[in-house]
C-alpha cells in the first residue's frame, strides 16, 4: 500500500498526461503539419550543427598601445610604359624627409610593352654597400661616405651616397660617371617594369612614390632628374598590403586595380590610405597575427596644362589610433544542445497551434456544408 500511494503521488505530478487512443483523431492536415514541422526541425538542426562546427569571429575595438612593431609594406606594381632604369622608389616620413634607414627587399622586372617579362635577371632597387676588399681599389665618394670603409666604385654608388646626404651632385665632375652616366631618354618608353618586394618602415604616417628619373634632395626639395614633360604612367596595382593577408578583412582592397592613361597626357596619381592596425587571434594555435586594414581615396591630376606637380604614383598613408581585434571562439556543446532544444520545442509548439487551427476551421466548414448554409 505505501508503494501504491507513492506512485499515485507521482502520477499527480505528471505534466504530460497521456490521451487514450480512443479519444485521439488522426487527420490528413495533422499529418501534413507533422511532416512539415519535422523537415523544418531537421533543417534548422543541421544548420545549427554547421554553425557549431565553425568558430565564431568576435570583433573588438580598442586604443592601439602596441610599440616596436615595424610597418611592413608589401607591394607589386606594374608600370606598363616606363623602363625600370627610369623609375625610382622613394619612401618618406610625415615631415617630407626621405627615410634613410629602411629595411627593404625590392626588385624590378623588365617587361615588354605587351606586359611579357624579358628574360633577364631582376634588378635590385638599392644595392647594399659592403666593406672593400683589400685587393680592390676603393673609389672615392667625394665626401659623401658615411664611414672610413665606405667605397663608391660605381657611378650609382656615388649618386646613392649623395642622395643619403641630401647633397646636390654635379655628375660631370664625378670620375666614376664620366662616359658611363649617359641615358637616352627615348628608350624610357620602349619597355615596362614590374616592381615587387616589401619595405619595413617605422609605424608613423608617411608616404612612398614611384616617379621617373633619379631622385635627389636639395635644400628640403625632393626632385627627379627626368626631363620629359609628358610621361604616360599607366599602371596596375597587382598587390598592396601592410602586413599579412586575411581573407575576411580589407587588407588588400586595391589588388587588381588597373589605371590607363591617354597617350598625350601626363598625370599625377595620388592614393590616400587610412590604415587601421589589426590583430587576429587564430584559434588553432593561439598565435597573434599583427596586420593592417586600410581604406583608400584616389585622386588623379592632369599636368598637361602646366598644372603644378610631378608625374608619378604617390601613396600617402596615416595610421588610426584604434586597433581592431578579431578572435576566433568555438561555441560550447551546451550552447549547441540548448539551441537544438529551443528549435524542437519552438517548432512543435507553433506546429501544434497551426494543426488546431486547421482542424477547427475544417470542422466548421464541414458543419456548414452539412446544414446547407455554404454552397
Amino acid at each position: 500500500m505505501p508503494k501504491m500511494k507513492f506512485a499515485d503521488v507521482l502520477r499527480r505530478l505528471d505534466a504530460y498526461p497521456r490521451t487514450l487512443d480512443d479519444f485521439s483523431v488522426r487527420t490528413v492536415g495533422g499529418a501534413a503539419v507533422t511532416i512539415m514541422s519535422t523537415s523544418i526541425i531537421s533543417l534548422l538542426i543541421f544548420l545549427e550543427f554547421l554553425n557549431y562546427m565553425q568558430p565564431a569571429l568576435n570583433e573588438e575595438l580598442f586604443v592601439d598601445t602596441t610599440r616596436g612593431h615595424k610597418l611592413r609594406i608589401n607591394l607589386d606594381i606594374t608600370l606598363h610604359n616606363l623602363a625600370c632604369n627610369y623609375i625610382s622608389l622613394d619612401a618618406m616620413d610625415s615631415s617630407g624627409d626621405t627615410h634613410l634607414r629602411v629595411d627593404h627587399d625590392i626588385f624590378k622586372h623588365r617587361l615588354d610593352l605587351k606586359g611579357e617579362p624579358l628574360k633577364e635577371t631582376p634588378i635590385k632597387e638599392i644595392v647594399a654597400v659592403s666593406p672593400p676588399n683589400k685587393n680592390v681599389t676603393c673609389g672615392s665618394c667625394y665626401g659623401a661616405e658615411h664611414n672610413a670603409t665606405h667605397c663608391c666604385n660605381t657611378c650609382e654608388e656615388v649618386l646613392d651616397a649623395y642622395r643619403l646626404r641630401k647633397w646636390n651632385v654635379q655628375v660631370d665632375k664625378i670620375e666614376q660617371c664620366k662616359g658611363k652616366y649617359k641615358r637616352t631618354d627615348e628608350d624610357a618608353f620602349k619597355e615596362g617594369c614590374r616592381i615587387q618586394g616589401h619595405l619595413e618602415v617605422n609605424r608613423m604616417a608617411g608616404s612612398f612614390h614611384f616617379a621617373p628619373g633619379k631622385s635627389f634632395s636639395i635644400r628640403q626639395f625632393h626632385i627627379h632628374d627626368f626631363q620629359f614633360s609628358n610621361v604616360k604612367l599607366s599602371h596596375t596595382i597587382n598587390h598592396l598590403s601592410f602586413g599579412e593577408k586575411i581573407e575576411f578583412a580589407k587588407t588588400h582592397p586595391l589588388d587588381g586595380l588597373r589605371v590607363d592613361v591617354a597617350e598625350t597626357k601626363s598625370e599625377m596619381f595620388n592614393y590616400y590610405l587610412k590604415i587601421v592596425p589589426t590583430l587576429y587571434m587564430r584559434q588553432r594555435d593561439g598565435q597573434p597575427i599583427y596586420t593592417n586594414q586600410f581604406s583608400v581615396t584616389r585622386y588623379r591630376k592632369d599636368l598637361t596644362d602646366r598644372e603644378r606637380g610631378m608625374p608619378g604614383i604617390f601613396f600617402s598613408y596615416e595610421l588610426s589610433p584604434l586597433m581592431v581585434k578579431y578572435a576566433q571562439k568555438h561555441s560550447s556543446f551546451g550552447h549547441f544542445a540548448t539551441n537544438c532544444c529551443s528549435i524542437i520545442g519552438g517548432v512543435f509548439t507553433v506546429a501544434g497551434i497551426l494543426a488546431v487551427l486547421l482542424n477547427n476551421s475544417w470542422e466548421a466548414i464541414q458543419r456548414k456544408l452539412d446544414v446547407g448554409k455554404l454552397s
